[in-house]
């Protein structure tokens, strides 16, 4: 039996990620979808009902959400966090949501050129500016290399100081 696992996908969109994300928790995972598109997070309850998957929506602005607070084991960021409005109160918000080990993934575009695919590069953070960005937001970075020709990904964890002061 697999052990229980929430995975919250920041930004969720039709659920390219979520969907995958709930075969590998099964069923006694849990996987959160957040998204301010209702057709998007329609299309994920279809997909997930069609395989009897269960991913939970969340509709709103992720600067404005916290779905739970310490339940998360993984919160995700899937080639969105260039797109918030207010990425340091995104990832000030994952924060809230992760357990005291839990982890933050963060995978999006590079900042160099990608063939005409993803955002305009004015949009995009490079590694060391999403780095600094999560850094800035209590957690130490434990991985950060390229996922793919045009796409990178950043591991972290709650930094110390930060799970200590949240146990309490």
């Amino acid at each position: 039996m697999k052990p229980s696992m929430t995975f919250i996908d920041v930004g969720c969109g039709h659920g390219f990620f979520s969907i995958p994300a709930a075969e590998i928790v099964g069923t006694s995972g849990r996987v959160i979808g957040i998204d301010i598109d209702d057709g998007g997070l329609q299309s994920i309850k279809d997909s997930s009902e069609l395989g009897r998957l269960k991913v939970e929506t969340i509709l709103g602005k992720a600067e404005e959400i916290i779905a739970c607070r310490g339940c998360a084991d993984v919160v995700f960021f899937g080639i969105v966090l260039h797109d918030f409005h207010d990425p340091y109160r995104v990832l000030s918000n994952a924060k809230v949501m992760l357990k005291a080990n839990g982890t933050l993934v963060n995978l999006d575009w590079g900042r160099e050129e990608t063939a005409g695919m993803g955002p305009p590069i004015s949009m995009r953070f490079d590694e060391r500016q999403a780095s600094d960005m999560i850094s800035s937001q209590g957690f130490k970075i434990t991985s950060v290399s390229r996922s793919g020709k045009y796409n990178y990904i950043i591991t972290a964890k709650i930094s110390i100081n930060d799970a200590i002061i949240a146990s309490f």
